[in-house]
């Protein structure tokens, strides 16, 4: 019986998250270098697109060079997981931070001079290496933090994407404050994006590998791909078609979309100066509520259904909300066709909506990759469902911003179609959430800890250990 306890109290001790971990080691530490590379890679690229078309007076040219990159995005994250097999997750998350900085330079080029082919090859390298970047910071967001800390890690990861947005408004408020007309922001703005961009794959290199990372429960962090790269080719194909990724392909899209909607909004209908507010302003909403978000699906109070369940209705519910004060202030602006300042009558009923929008578009965000680990049994099919997340993300939002590079589309028919999207979209969402801690399903290991009910597999074990030694 001796022997029993204390194999009972190692296993609880690790379950309960007294191992001690050194702070280079630590999931707090890893998440914050995934952040900061979040912050030069897309953040960057965020902080772009968030002053509205990436800054130029016309988003037309822009928004199909967003396009084009996420075209390609489809295609890298497909064969990410097949790329893991050869250069390891810390490896795949350096490659996809290179593509990002000649993007910027793009921007920087078309802006100042007018250049488009510069803007166009940029688009196709951030293309590129931005599929294999995004499957493999999701596969690392998901699987190295605690399961208890899983939540709270999400949107502290995630706030530092917005960090970029925060800090590019800023720069660009600060830049254009007197500008109270539409147009073009200033080109300085954009060698600032390109610097901290390329410092993305610096940072990637302080990254830990998953045999490095300590975390406080003791487990282990294997994302390793062991499998040829054709049987993961294949087992990725496999998971698309399976019937509760199908379901959730209307949610990812109706979540998504909408960045190229409003961003495209922002640059028709408002001035430089308050493009910049937007992108200072929404950013930091969308940090607090993203961050509120994650901590709530880590409550231990409540049932993982419960968790699931109320988030997925309020998520649902102020979307819609939105996309109808939206859907009313397009049909009118489309035939007023003013050019909102902050200082005008009806500047704030306009502009509040893009700010909500942008704080909804984390939320799903969020939420999605809590999705993602509850349907996923085990390490290797986290990389490759959160390649099909990405794949699929990137894949409506390359049909987003094509469509978005047509006129009557950018000013009405983005917010209809996106509207529309979402009432077809909450249904098959449902049909999957809805098996959410049901029937006894609890949060294991890879999913994270059920609150008060059922145990962990930690404790399962010890129960068995316990039985064994006894019998003995």
């Amino acid at each position: 019986m001796t022997n029993s306890g204390s194999i009972v109290e190692a296993v609880l001790e690790r379950e309960s998250g007294n191992n001690p971990v050194k702070w280079n080691r630590s999931t707090f530490y890893n998440m914050t270098i995934l952040g900061l590379c979040n912050l030069a890679a897309p953040g960057i690229w965020g902080a772009m697109n968030s002053l509205g078309a990436g800054g130029a007076a016309k988003p037309n040219l822009v928004n199909a060079a967003n396009s084009l990159t996420f075209c390609l995005m489809v295609v890298s994250c497909y064969f990410s997981s097949a790329l893991v097999h050869y250069i390891g997750i810390k490896g795949a998350l350096i490659f996809g931070t290179v593509g990002y900085a000649p993007f910027a330079a793009g921007l920087y080029t078309n802006n100042r001079y007018g250049t488009e082919w510069l803007m166009l090859f940029g688009a196709a390298l951030c293309g590129i290496s931005a599929g294999v970047f995004w499957a493999a910071e999701a596969a690392i967001a998901i699987a190295y933090p605690e399961p208890w800390n899983r939540g709270k890690a999400l949107g502290y990861w995630l706030t530092y994407r917005l960090s970029g947005q925060i800090l590019g408004g800023a720069i660009n408020l600060g830049l254009n404050a007197d500008r109270n007309e539409a147009g073009k922001v200033s080109y300085a703005v954009f060698l600032i994006f390109i610097t901290l961009q390329a410092t993305g794959p610096i940072v990637g290199c302080f990254q830990n590998k998953p045999e490095q990372v300590q975390r406080e429960d003791g487990k282990k962090v294997d994302l390793r791909i062991l499998q040829h790269p054709w049987h993961e080719i294949k087992a990725t194909t496999q998971l698309f078609f399976t019937k509760e990724f199908l379901l959730l392909v209307l949610w990812i899209g109706q979540a998504v979309f909408a960045e190229s909607v409003f961003f495209t909004y922002l640059a028709l209908w408002f001035s430089v100066r308050t493009r910049a507010l937007g992108s200072f302003l929404s950013g930091i909403i969308a940090a607090i509520c993203g961050n509120l978000l994650g901590r709530w699906i880590d409550s231990k109070r409540l049932p993982l259904s419960t968790r699931a369940r109320s988030s997925f209705l309020l998520i649902a519910t102020l979307q819609g909300a939105w996309w109808i004060w939206a859907t009313v202030l397009v049909t009118k602006l489309r035939i007023t066709k003013p050019t909102y300042d902050w200082s005008d009558s009806g500047f704030g009923h306009s502009f509040g909506v893009f700010v909500l929008l942008t704080a909804s578009f984390q939320l799903n965000y969020l939420f999605l990759y809590f999705i993602i680990h509850n349907i996923a049994s085990d390490e290797p099919e986290i990389i490759r469902y959160a390649a099909l997340l990405r794949g699929t993300e990137s894949a409506w939002q390359a049909i987003g911003y094509g469509l978005s590079s047509l006129t009557l589309f950018a000013q009405v028919g983005g917010v209809y179609f996106n509207f529309a999207l979402w009432g077809v979209a909450i249904y098959p969402a449902w049909l999957v959430l809805r098996h959410f801690g049901a029937e006894g399903k609890k949060e294991e290991e890879l999913g994270g800890t059920d609150g008060s009910h059922g145990t962990s597999m930690s404790e399962d074990l010890a129960v068995k250990v316990a039985g064994t030694v006894t019998v003995k």
